[in-house]
């Protein structure tokens, strides 16, 4: 069994090691959705409330796993540039913004959330250089953009739970975009040498092709928390590295 590990140091791990995906009717049932999307909702974080408007994807408990790091320096983005993908609402947005960061871009394929979580920054933070950059993954990105540190928390579900496209873009791209992503992330510059990638996923989603797609691309794989819920479901926190970098 894989330890819980809390911290980032991380320890390797291979796609042998990691969980199968849950059954379908398991993860369907799990990541039914409840019919807000296209509503404006509000999320309380960090004694903040911050408004969702339709379309943008409201956080939950594993987005607030890594805006929480973020925020502690767990995932230190003090000084670093920093590139929060599927930006979504822009917790990790605000937290590298509280925490410091260099430079914060906010990544994501849906305009209004580009613009929400540069807007929070804005009023709640400021005072920080950041850019909101609307693209599919990396492409899109200015092929000038270097950052040290990535954060992603992809809709990874392994179940398509809706026909809705908005759905489906926040919840349930499956295992095919996490190979898009480690595949730009191989070819591009956007990462530097010594950089870090961050991905959260859990068994709702397929662990082993997310780690297999990262080996396969040259990427050393890591775990740095391994939180159990007592639901059948047990989220990951997966550290990335160029190929015999730092660990």
């Amino acid at each position: 069994m894989i330890p819980i590990f809390i911290m980032t140091q991380s320890v390797p791990v291979t796609p042998q090691e990691l969980p199968a995906p849950l059954p379908a009717e398991t993860v369907s049932a799990l990541n039914r959705p409840d019919g807000t999307l296209h509503t404006t909702r509000t999320r309380h974080w960090n004694d903040w409330d911050l408004e969702v408007p339709p379309g943008v994807f409201r956080p939950g408990l594993t987005s607030e796993m890594i805006a929480d790091r973020v925020l502690s320096g767990e995932i230190e983005t003090r000084g670093r540039r920093y590139l929060a993908m599927g930006c979504g609402l822009g917790l990790e947005v605000l937290a590298a913004g509280v925490r410091g960061a260099a430079h914060t871009y906010a990544v994501d394929v849906h305009p209004a959330s580009v613009e929400t979580a540069v807007g929070h920054l804005d009023r709640l933070v400021g005072g920080t250089a950041r850019t909101g950059i609307v693209a599919d993954l990396l492409d899109g990105v200015p092929d000038s953009t270097v950052v040290d540190v990535v954060t992603f928390n992809p809709p990874a579900v392994s179940v398509r739970v809706d026909d809705d496209p908005d759905v489906v873009r926040n919840v349930c791209e499956g295992a095919p975009l996490l190979q898009r992503f480690f595949a730009q992330l191989a070819v591009r510059d956007v990462l530097a040498p010594d950089g870090e990638v961050f991905v959260i996923a859990s068994n709702t989603a397929d662990l082993p092709a997310l780690v297999d797609s990262a080996l396969r691309h040259g990427f050393d794989a890591g775990l740095a928390l391994r939180h159990d819920w007592g639901d059948g479901v047990i989220t990951h926190l997966f550290r990335f590295t160029r190929a015999g970098g730092t660990r």
